[in-house]
């Protein structure tokens, strides 16, 4: 049985130097690029305590991915695997999931680093990154084992 569709609302742009994909890093930790999110004003106040993390999750809509296909073959490998056992972003639903580096909050602006994505990216939501909650030292990481 299928779930019943759903509409997701941007609250918010993410602003960055990267404009064309093959500028972007792989994963922003290894980057010290900065940007900002500009949250939309009706969800500033979503905002309050938000400056007392060093880190937040960020989910947004990769808007310039390109169809989709259930065998990709990712960055570091050449044998195609599972969409689902990568993070490539051309998916069922483009979602993707980055987590920056908090620098300041001035009203409806956060400014960020470690960022991973293209200038214009729809922002779906902001979470605060918990070392002790999304941490987990027990993680295996599958095919990359031996590749990074």
């Amino acid at each position: 049985m299928r779930s019943p569709e759903f509409k997701a609302q941007p609250i918010g742009i993410i602003h960055c130097p990267y404009t064309d994909p093959k500028e972007a890093p792989i994963q922003g930790r290894f980057s010290g690029t900065r940007g900002e999110i500009e949250v939309f004003p009706e969800y500033e106040e979503g905002l309050k305590d938000v400056d007392g993390f060093s880190h937040l999750i960020i989910l947004y809509w990769f808007h310039r991915a390109e169809g989709c296909s259930l065998l990709v073959k990712p960055f570091l490998d050449d044998e195609p695997r599972g969409l689902f056992a990568t993070r490539y972003p051309a998916r069922p639903n483009p979602i993707g999931l980055s987590v920056v580096r908090l620098l300041e909050r001035k009203g409806n602006i956060l400014q960020i680093a470690e960022v991973d994505v293209l200038d214009g990216t729809p922002l779906l939501d902001i979470k605060p990154y918990v070392p002790q909650f999304d941490q987990r030292e027990s993680a295996t990481i599958g095919w990359l084992t031996g590749r990074l």
